[in-house]
């Protein structure tokens, strides 16, 4: 193998690492978004005010907007 082709291996290698890195980074922050979703659409269903769940939740107006209750 050459050492041009062991550079790109290893980039290859480090670009497959910082892949699986980001990608687990996003599951946890979409995993923790989707609890909060549930969360919020308990509260809602059970008359709490939209403003009460957004300061309890952090969730944003938009958010919101994405839940069916």
């Amino acid at each position: 193998m050459t050492i041009a082709q062991q550079l790109e291996q290893k980039g290859i290698q480090k670009g497959i690492q910082l892949g699986r890195q980001e990608g687990r980074k996003a599951g946890k922050l979409e995993g923790k978004l989707e609890g909060k979703l549930e969360v919020a659409r308990t509260m809602l269903q059970n008359g709490i005010d939209r403003n009460t769940v957004m300061k309890m939740t952090g969730l944003t107006e938009d958010d919101l907007a994405q839940i069916r209750h």
